[in-house]
């Protein structure tokens, strides 16, 4: 990890767009598509538990951030996900679980371990036995990460409405792994 860039706590609802710009450029988002992710972010904000985390430049300028919360079977995305898991009989990983909802890291600062500084420290916090997230199903920077980290397929080609591609939902035990 770099010198010059801090983890630490990030008032996300206050810095939501300053996120959103890093996640535009990360993930190649449009215009609009910030819009309703902007509305999705704030909202999550309001969940019991929710906690951001931020990769801040001396400057202060934010070129990473994560956020996520205890995982609620009656939230969207749980909805979603669950008659996968349910069809492996491993929907219990919806239950006592820390869900990553969203992690971005600029395109400029990748590769130097702020996204590993910033899940784990997130998670090391969590008060759940484990952790859960989705991510684009295809072999990316991104996924190798999770899995050195203790992540691993828990149901692949999951669809959700309005996605272009497959995602896959990926669980660990917490804490964890370190190299």
């Amino acid at each position: 990890m770099t010198d010059d860039v801090v983890i630490g706590p990030l008032d996300l609802a206050a810095h939501v767009d300053e996120a959103l710009a890093v996640q535009a450029i990360a993930f190649g988002l449009s215009e609009i598509e910030i819009g309703v992710r902007r509305q999705i972010v704030l909202r999550h904000l309001t969940c019991p538990g929710a906690r951001a985390l931020g990769a801040t430049t001396s400057e202060g300028r934010l070129v990473g951030f994560v956020y996520g919360m205890p995982n609620d079977r009656a939230h969207w995305w749980s909805s979603v996900v669950e008659p996968y898991l349910r069809a492996q009989d491993i929907d219990f990983w919806l239950d006592d679980s820390f869900v990553i909802t969203e992690l971005h890291v600029h395109p400029r600062h990748q590769n130097q371990g702020l996204g590993r500084a910033l899940i784990t420290t997130i998670t090391d916090a969590a008060a759940e036995p484990r952790s859960i997230l989705s991510a684009i199903d295809t072999d990316s920077p991104a996924r190798g990460l999770y899995r050195s980290l203790g992540y691993t397929d828990l149901a692949r080609n999951v669809l959700f409405p309005s996605a272009p591609k497959p995602y896959a939902v990926m669980g660990a035990p917490l804490p964890l792994r370190r190299r």
